[in-house]
């Protein structure tokens, strides 16, 4: 009776082991599907149409930086991260439209370009100046001291003059500069336009890589849990003698390098947060998060042949080598208007006499003609450097062109890849979710392995990091998309 009784209440005590592991599954400790798949979008199997965001989201003050480019920290407190600011996408171009250093050169770039242009129109007008000069005689024997007393020295007013001057005309030199000067400043404005679109495709990229980060830190955290879930279920498993010691090695291994992992996610997030904060020209002490949900950004309505016209119709690079080609064109006139002549009306009033004595006054007026017959020939090598410089323009012409072609066809081919990428990444994702789940059950059934566990695990850690990054690119593509066609 004594056998039979030990051996019914050891079989009681295994049964109620399993019992108890079992109804840890029924209960619904298992993968919370919240947090392994990130905040996407619910989207049909078409994608939805782009919108614009024409709304305007003002900026919040902690992000303006020091108006003081010249400041530089003194203390510890002032890079010590004190705050931590989501952002929207909107906010954050909003940003670098104001803040961006990179833009702010491009603008003084066109400022002091426009002032170049007024020098060079400055020529149109007349010019007025004048001149003196005062002389001291001295008898040959000079006096052994010196008597600062004017009156007792010789004193002669040699000459006064006050003139005006006009050049009529320069055969081409003083337009060339003036057309020259205007096209640098139109030059300098297609700039601006192309620098922002450049910038504001860096920002989209950035915030992008910002919010690739932001879901695989949660992405992680959700594998940890799901790993400390598994080593919960082994070591309950293994006190019923369901398993051996090997599985709960194994999924102590497999917690370790999930929370490697997660420390590694949260370095990238650090970094990804960082490199939009540069751009972006925030203050030190600042962090930003991304505040916009993971959503595809929109859709692509024109074909590829229709983006390549688009493109070569809109890209302001390709209008920049004609302008430089112009003002190459223009300075090679002016550089031959050096060998010709110039023509210039002048008029003048002088006075001439001696101090304290007679003075002499006469007007005088007429045409100055200056020739410069030989230069060593400066005219002619400065007009064969600008002749090269239009060649070289002409050939940036081509190469900017076909470097737009390659731009548009690999975003448009990127973009349609990544879309049929979106559709299997979900498929996999909710397979892998549901593999997961059968995993576990057969474990905690005791007819599977904790290896079948940790690879479902695995298997479903990298489906949800593929679906965000599917989505991600997709709006990658899009982005670049956008700006190779210069539609933004």
């Amino acid at each position: 009776m004594n056998k039979a009784s030990a051996f019914f209440t050891d079989l009681d005590r295994k049964f109620m082991i399993f019992f108890r592991a079992f109804l840890l599954m029924s209960i619904g400790i298992s993968i919370n599907l919240s947090q392994l798949i990130p905040t996407l979008a619910q989207t049909d199997q078409s994608l939805p149409v782009n919108s614009n965001h024409q709304k305007t989201t003002p900026a919040l003050d902690v992000l303006e930086p020091n108006p003081n480019p010249l400041q530089l920290p003194i203390s510890s407190d002032e890079v010590k991260i004190q705050t931590t600011q989501p952002i929207s996408l909107q906010q954050a171009l909003e940003l670098a439209e104001r803040n961006n250093r990179e833009l702010q050169v491009s603008r003084l770039s066109l400022e002091r370009s426009q002032a170049a242009l007024r020098q060079a129109k400055a020529a149109q007008f007349p010019t007025l100046g004048t001149n003196a000069e005062l002389a001291v005689s001295a008898d040959q024997e000079a006096p052994t001291d010196i008597d600062l007393n004017i009156n007792d020295s010789p004193t002669s007013f040699l000459g006064g003059m006050v003139e005006v001057n006009y050049d009529l005309f320069t055969f081409g030199r003083r337009s060339a500069r003036i057309e020259a000067a205007e096209r640098q400043v139109q030059f300098e404005q297609l700039d601006i336009m192309r620098n922002r679109e450049q910038i504001r495709l860096e920002v989209i990229n950035a915030y992008y890589d910002l919010q690739e980060a932001d879901e695989q830190v949660k992405i992680n955290q959700a594998a940890v849990e799901n790993a400390q879930i598994s080593l919960l279920d082994a070591q309950a498993l293994e006190e019923g003698g369901l398993v051996a010691r090997f599985d709960i090695v194994r999924a102590q291994v497999q917690l370790a390098n999930t929370e490697q992992d997660l420390v590694q996610a949260q370095a990238e997030q650090d970094i990804s947060s960082d490199q939009l904060a540069r751009i972006l020209s925030l203050p030190d002490a600042v962090d930003t998060t991304a505040a916009d949900p993971v959503q595809i950004a929109g859709q692509w309505n024109l074909s590829l042949e229709e983006s390549l016209i688009l493109a070569f119709k809109n890209r302001v690079e390709l209008v920049q080598q004609l302008v430089q080609r112009n003002i190459s064109e223009q300075q090679r006139r002016s550089a031959l208007a050096q060998k010709k002549p110039t023509v210039s009306l002048f008029a003048n009033y002088g006075v001439v006499g001696e101090l304290n004595g007679r003075v002499e006054d006469g007007y005088a007026g007429g045409v100055r003609v200056g020739w410069n017959f030989f230069d060593g020939g400066a005219a002619i090598a400065g007009a064969a450097q600008e002749e090269a410089n239009i060649k070289i323009a002409e050939v940036r012409f081509a190469d900017t062109r076909s470097q737009i072609r390659l731009e548009v066809e690999r975003a448009f081919k990127t973009l349609i890849a990544n879309a049929k990428n979106i559709e299997t990444a979900t498929f996999a994702l909710e397979q892998s979710k549901e593999s997961l789940d059968m995993a576990r059950f057969r474990f905690r059934s005791g007819i599977g392995t904790q290896l079948e566990v940790n690879i479902a695990e695995n298997e479903l850690t990298r489906a949800a990091g593929n679906r965000v990054r599917a989505v991600l690119n997709y709006n990658r593509a899009l982005a670049a998309l956008q700006r190779a066609v210069g539609n933004f």
